[in-house]
């Protein structure tokens, strides 16, 4: 008789999948609760412990480690050699295995004690379905309740699974395990502390969604979350419009993380990965009035982002003739707020409404794919150091509001970058440029008169006088830059000469 081995922690599907097998000639060995779960449901099971001959031990974290149940997970029946020590031995193979891990995802992303999740951390399950995936020649492995049908498909009529099937399913199982173990690796090395780059690292994310394409209609894509993360743009809940695409998902998380950094009701409207309006009016509807004045040709069918809750004049505004968005994001909708966009005609039909909790200020892990490999940083949180003023006038009280704002800002645009703004309002940005002086030269254009007595932020040093110079003839008052360039003595003296006021950051903001 056939003989397959159960021991699941997510038993969907697992009484039928029994019962299929049964009715196929198989006898079932189980273990645990799996066992009582097809007992209760009339079927006839083995126990482990009277296939080892020796019983769970240590409150359940000792029982399939046995020979009796690896030998028959292990054994290769092509081989003589060990069909023969199988006998010796008094060993039955098992030809199908059905495997899930104890809930270690579940308990750690819900509120838990250290201890909890220890104990949530499987060692049997894992061993045995490692065992049948490199033994798939001879087992199916099954972690996936919903590959339970087409195993049951293949065994029909006393048929054999077939070593395609075989193959997919051991990949299958591996990525189950692999995924596991990177969430138990993972969840530990937080626990023990500070970020690091350690000499291997493991990344286990669920897929959360097909894409339709990805940059391009031509390119693959999907969406993918980190189990353990508890903010950021991919949990974000949509409440209303189409499915998001990718470059929806790139532009939608540039402007939340960007807003995040801003004063609470600040608006930021965001357009191919930059940002061309940012502002903190006197409601969220000023705010986002004032962020699209900024540009509003680039802002039209861009993304808005709100540093707070959205309700009804705020929609009202965003959903007034002449504007078009493709996502908003808030920390929450009112009812009454969605229901503008749901009445709105034509574009208010496919917006995405998007809620989202603003993202901390700490630092997290980030990657970056290079042909080959990744490359791994910290997130570029601001530190807050002391800022220097090295020129002989000082920024006054309101051109500091106005640097500060533009410091926030220019650490999310592409470099070279620089951000020209007032006190509560981007006006100009220069972004992606392969030379600063050019960035200087397109913001200050983009911000047009404005740029009078305003504010100038730049990501990296000056590396000569000249963008100060053209900063100057456009009426900027004062400019904040990291400083460190070999030339940092000459654009001080050119900043005091042209009577700007010049601090330095200690920071650099690259964004490549």
């Amino acid at each position: 008789m056939r003989r397959a081995l159960l021991s699941v922690t997510d038993k969907t599907g697992l009484v039928e999948f029994a019962q299929g097998l049964v009715a196929r000639g198989f006898e079932l060995v189980s273990t645990g609760g799996t066992a009582r779960a097809l007992r209760e449901a009339g079927l006839a099971v083995t126990d482990v412990s009277d296939v080892t001959g020796f019983p769970e031990a240590l409150d359940g974290r000792v029982k399939t480690l046995h020979p009796a149940v690896h030998g028959g997970l292990l054994a290769d029946l092509r081989r003589e050699d060990h069909r023969q020590q199988l006998e010796a031995l008094g060993i039955a193979p098992f030809q199908v295995v059905a495997v899930n891990l104890y809930a270690f995802e579940a308990t750690v992303t819900q509120p838990h004690e250290f201890e909890d999740a220890v104990e949530s951390i499987d060692i049997g399950g894992p061993a045995m379905v490692r065992a049948s995936a490199k033994n798939h020649a001879n087992v199916a492995v099954v972690v996936d309740p919903a590959d339970y049908v087409r195993v049951l498909a293949a065994l029909e009529g006393g048929g054999q699974v077939g070593d395609g099937l075989r193959l997919e399913l051991a990949a299958k199982a591996f990525r189950h395990t692999a995924y596991y173990d990177s969430l138990v690796a993972r969840y530990l090395g937080e626990r023990a502390g500070a970020f690091e780059t350690p000499e291997t690292m493991t990344l286990g994310l669920r897929r959360a969604a097909l894409l339709r394409y990805g940059e391009n209609p031509h390119q693959a894509a999907a969406l993918y979350r980190d189990p353990l993360a508890v903010d950021g743009l991919a949990l974000a809940k949509q409440l209303w419009g189409k499915a998001l695409s990718y470059n929806n998902y790139l532009d939608a998380n540039a402007a939340w993380e960007l807003v995040s950094d801003l004063p609470a009701g600040s608006c930021v409207v965001v357009k191919h990965g930059n940002p061309c309006g940012a502002a903190l009016g006197a409601t969220m509807g000023d705010s986002y009035r004032a962020a699209r004045s900024s540009d509003p040709v680039s802002a039209f069918g861009g993304i808005a982002a709100f540093a707070g809750p959205i309700d009804r004049a705020t929609a009202e505004t965003m959903a007034e003739k002449g504007n078009f968005l493709e996502v908003v994001v808030g920390t929450g909708f009112s009812d009454e707020a969605v229901e503008v966009f749901r009445e709105r005609s034509g574009w208010g039909q496919d917006v995405r409404l998007l809620e989202c909790r603003l993202s901390p200020a700490t630092p997290t892990m980030t990657l970056r794919e290079i042909r080959g490999g990744y490359l791994a940083q910290e997130s570029d949180e601001d530190p807050r150091v002391d800022w220097q003023v090295v020129t002989e006038r000082a920024p006054t009280p309101d051109q500091e509001r106005a640097l500060r704002w533009a410091w926030a800002v220019v650490a999310h645009v592409k470099s070279n970058a620089i951000v020209v703004a007032t006190p509560d309002r981007l006006l100009g940005v220069g972004a992606g440029q392969m030379n600063r002086v050019q960035s200087v030269r397109l913001a200050l254009e983009q911000a047009g008169q404005g740029t009078q007595g305003a504010a100038l932020a730049s990501d990296a040093f000056f590396p000569f006088p000249d963008s100060v110079e053209t900063a100057a003839a456009a009426g900027i008052a004062a400019i904040v830059q990291p400083g460190g360039s070999k030339k940092d003595g000459e654009v001080v003296a050119r900043a005091n000469e042209l009577g700007i006021a010049m601090v330095f950051s200690g920071v650099r903001h690259f964004r490549h």
